[in-house]
């Protein structure tokens, strides 16, 4: 049985503008660029000024309604898409360059190989990684031929390739399976001298405790001295992990870093600017208000020109509206980085992550009395100019302990003395998390060991074992 019932509901809505402008805060320089250059395309009631005074009587505040009356136009006819299923989609080339398998296949090309043995190729080829490593095992392979290629080879005629072509083609160690035969391949391909032979038998015979590092069980089981053993470890830390990486040319572009601020010390105090690319000269058309104000003192307006009524008003709206989104956007930006400027003035005058207070997002929304989500979005996606260098704008947050005295001391600077112990002990002796640990409780930091690990992991810092040197 249907009933009818009032219900009263509160709720919160975002409107499409809101969410544009949002969306508009978080982009960093490079891809607010590429926006505003988009919308200045699709909508030819925004230009670009040429001088930076700003024209207040190109603003438009019409009420269109009262010029268009009751009428038969369809609701689609006043959707913002100018766009047809006609239209060519445009974007902008890029030059691709030639990639680390495209470079390797045209290697393959000086050996003499059979019909079959160049498919093989093709195939391993197509198999390695963008480190240079064959990750797929030889039977998959084998069996990848077969059911697209209906090419039957063996695993013995695949290995033979591996061997004798692929693992012959530059940069030495590509089509290795697995580091360690990597590292043997480059080996391999040296001057067999003294130091390079003890170091392809370390790594045959004992490479376990060569990544352990227990120099005392290689001197023992090689019957070798300390300097002889140095001598043939120095030889493999020359050696390139990841030989696909070496050569430089990847299909992937690399991110440009533009920073959205820069901050400078001027007579001992700190001066903020926003960068110019942020804040770009623009205003409404007045060839659009020009043929707004002709369509609006029309008489009798036929079915046509209250549908040009529609467009140009269209138009005209959301032009002032992104020229407004541009100019809130300019002022949050400015506001956020001020206030984060003058939290951490110590620092930004001296450059010492010592001098970082702790920081965290509520402690400048509530300054700036805006949103905790609109600062993170400012602090996740912009970077400043600092005297000190270019700093991603969320690197100034940290969370804080309290030391010996109950003073509020952020995580940072405690991550900064760390990495100072580690980079002043003895490399043949490093420093346990243990050790760290109590030497950080002398300073006045009462850490747990497991807080120590964690922030030396974050500093991509190895274990002790692992920073050993011979």
């Amino acid at each position: 049985m249907f009933k009818q019932r009032l219900e009263h509901r509160l709720s919160q809505k975002l409107s499409p503008q809101q969410i544009q402008l949002m969306k508009l805060i978080q982009l960093p320089t490079l891809a607010f660029e590429d926006r505003l250059r988009s919308e200045i395309e699709e909508n030819p009631a925004i230009e670009q000024k040429e001088n930076d005074e700003y024209d207040s009587s190109n603003d438009v505040d019409v009420d269109v309604d009262k010029y268009i009356g009751n009428s038969d136009i369809p609701t689609y006819k006043t959707k913002a898409n100018n766009y047809s299923v006609d239209d060519e989609e445009k974007h902008i080339p890029y030059a691709s360059g030639e990639t680390f398998n495209q470079i390797l296949l045209t290697q393959i090309s000086t050996f003499k190989l059979t019909d079959t043995e160049y498919q093989i190729s093709k195939q391993l080829i197509g198999s390695i990684d963008s480190d240079g490593y064959l990750r797929r095992d030889i039977l998959d392979i084998s069996d990848d031929m077969i059911f697209t290629q209906n090419i039957i080879v063996s695993e013995n005629e695949i290995k033979d390739i591996l061997e004798n072509v692929i693992h012959k083609l530059e940069p030495y160690g590509v089509g290795a399976r697995d580091l360690k035969e990597c590292l043997l391949l480059q080996l391999n391909k040296k001057e067999q001298r003294e130091s390079v032979c003890l170091a392809i038998d370390i790594m045959e015979k004992a490479f376990d405790s060569l990544v352990k590092k227990h120099y005392s069980k290689l001197e023992s089981k090689f019957s070798v001295d300390r300097n002889t053993l140095k001598q043939a470890i120095n030889e493999i830390e020359k050696l390139n992990p990841r030989p696909g990486g070496s050569m430089g040319i990847t299909n992937k572009f690399a991110q440009q870093i533009i920073p959205d601020f820069t901050i400078r010390i001027v007579d001992g105090e700190l001066e903020l600017t926003l960068n110019g690319r942020n804040a770009p000269n623009l205003q409404v058309s007045s060839e659009y208000v020009d043929m707004f104000q002709t369509y609006k003192d029309t008489q009798n307006k036929t079915k046509s020109q209250k549908e040009a009524v529609l467009y140009v008003k269209q138009k005209l709206d959301s032009a002032q509206w992104f020229i407004d989104a541009i100019l809130q956007r300019q002022q949050t930006l400015m506001r956020t980085m001020g206030s984060i400027m003058n939290f951490q003035k110590k620092y930004f005058l001296s450059g010492d992550d010592k001098d970082l207070k702790p920081m965290i997002l509520k402690d400048i929304s509530t300054e700036i009395e805006m949103d905790i989500s609109t600062v993170s979005r400012v602090a996740n996606s912009k970077y400043v100019d600092t005297p000190h260098g270019v700093k991603l704008i969320k690197y100034f947050f940290s969370e804080s302990l309290k030391n010996e005295k109950g003073e509020d001391v952020s995580t940072k600077e405690i991550k900064s003395i760390l990495k100072d112990l580690i980079g002043e002990e003895d490399a043949k002796e490093p420093l346990t998390d243990i050790i760290i640990t109590n030497l950080l409780k002398e300073k006045g930091f009462n850490i747990a060991r497991r807080t120590v690990a964690k922030y030396r992991e974050q500093l991509s810092l190895p274990v002790a074992r692992l920073r050993k040197k011979i």
